[in-house]
């Protein structure tokens, strides 16, 4: 560790944290110890710790107040984690019904959050300094299992609205301080992309943070243009908020030079998982309880896939308890080679709308049809968005090869898996634009399965 990495990551950024009223290096602290603890030590501290949420909530909640009153629901009684099915599941319905009912009545100092609605369900929802130092210390441990810490030099390719929206001068001194610098994910012209690439060489980041899309295309420009990225000495790119494709883990990591490590979670359910260097998605099980279901709520076994359902035990100002996260996934009972104590996500398959319905039924994962485009030369960047079992709509920004023979090819390939009878409109375009909070989606389905 350097020298400006060590000031910052053991003095200056604690500080910034105390100033904030955020425990979020005694938590550090604390994750770095229980990561190995054997399961049954770590099973005690999380029963302890919902123990303590139910009861909070209860008491000062007057949704969950209410709802345990109705179901004769007593949370000093649970006994093991598996009691949390006693309970209903949180929807974004829910939450918008419920309004000021879900703040605890005794909460100071919230901060109000939105997702982006990129589900079709934006939400607006608060967040205490409990759950933030949480989410900020998992993450910090994250961090760090990849030889990086806060104070080495960051490039991170976001583009929510809200960390845009804050460059003030305060922000800025603050960024220059602790080496991060921010590139808007949501402005992916060619003049951009090639200040984003000449950027990235002169500033030679320890690390990347951002969405995979906007990355792997940053790595894909830098090489038509015969910029090689593989000897700036970055160490590590951390991919987050949308679905890690293995192609753009493959590109990333071949233009960097460096190891890929997913991220997982969100505004609304948290810092849910991540991954570690032997290769695993690490559950923050110190904070996080995920449940898989199926479509009727049952609860599903190791190996499963189904909807993943979070219970983060942070979130006594505003409970997010049995959380449907509309994402689908996947638990394991293996173990991590790495020694970790904590539980593994086998799988991440994507958000439900990020699945397709064929006409005679079928549900498939959108990389269907995403292999479909993939690999065409004639097709730059592309969306594939299905209005219903029969029509499906095609965004393309063709290159020079494209003609009329691409685009049967295109029709062909996607009703050979959606069906001959199914409608492809396909249309070209200078430019896709991203969703608003600067993510690319390449598949958006709008039939419910």
């Amino acid at each position: 560790m350097g020298i400006h990495t060590s000031l910052v990551a053991n003095i200056l950024f604690p500080l910034q944290e105390k100033l904030k009223k955020h425990d979020t290096v005694a938590i550090r602290q604390a994750m770095d110890d229980s990561q190995w603890w054997p399961t049954e030590k770590l099973e005690a501290l999380r029963l302890e710790r919902l123990r303590t949420l139910l009861t909070k909530a209860g008491k000062h909640v007057p949704y969950y107040r209410d709802c345990f009153k109705n179901l004769g629901f007593d949370p000093q009684k649970i006994e093991s984690l598996a009691d949390l099915q006693k309970l209903p599941f949180l929807t974004k319905a829910v939450i918008r019904a419920e309004g000021e009912r879900m703040k605890a009545d005794n909460a100071q100092g919230l901060a109000r959050f939105n997702t982006g609605g990129s589900s079709g369900e934006p939400l607006i929802f608060f967040i205490g300094t409990e759950r933030v130092s949480h989410d900020v210390a998992a993450k910090w441990r994250a961090t760090r299992w990849w030889d990086v810490d806060i104070g080495d030099p960051e490039i991170v390719v976001w583009g929510s609205p809200i960390e845009l929206g804050t460059q003030d001068k305060v922000r800025i001194i603050r960024d220059k301080l602790m080496r991060t610098e921010l590139m808007p994910a949501f402005q992916m012209n060619e003049t951009n992309l090639d200040q984003f690439v000449a950027r990235i060489c002169e500033r030679r980041p320890k690390m990347l943070f951002g969405y995979p899309s906007a990355i792997s295309h940053i790595a894909a420009h830098a090489q038509k243009r015969g910029v090689p990225l593989n000897n700036l000495g970055v160490k590590v790119v951390f991919c987050t908020s949308e679905r890690l494709y293995d192609h753009q883990r493959q590109a990333i990591s071949n233009a960097f030079g460096c190891p890929v490590a997913n991220g997982y979670g969100g505004r609304d359910a948290g810092f849910i998982a991540h991954e570690c260097p032997a290769g695993n998605m690490h559950i923050t099980a110190e904070d996080i309880i995920v449940e898989i279901i199926d479509e009727n709520g049952n609860i599903q076994p190791a190996g499963v896939a189904g909807e993943i359902v979070t219970s983060h035990l942070a979130t006594a100002d505003y409970p997010f308890i049995r959380y449907r996260t509309g994402d689908i996934g996947t638990l394991t009972n293996e173990k991590c080679a790495c020694a970790r104590g904590l539980p593994l996500l086998k799988e991440i398959q994507g958000r439900s709308t990020d699945f397709i319905i064929s006409a005679d039924g079928t549900v498939m994962h959108g990389l269907a049809l995403i292999y479909v485009l993939r690999d065409l030369p004639a097709v730059g960047t592309f969306k594939i968005i299905q209005e219903s079992r029969v029509l499906t709509r095609v965004q393309l920004v063709p290159t020079a090869s494209y003609d009329a023979v691409v685009e049967a090819k295109i029709r062909k390939g996607l009703q050979a898996r959606l069906g001959e009878s199914v409608e492809i409109l396909v249309e070209t375009m200078p430019e896709i634009p991203a969703e608003k909070s600067g993510k690319h989606r390449y598949v958006i389905s709008h039939v419910s399965i």
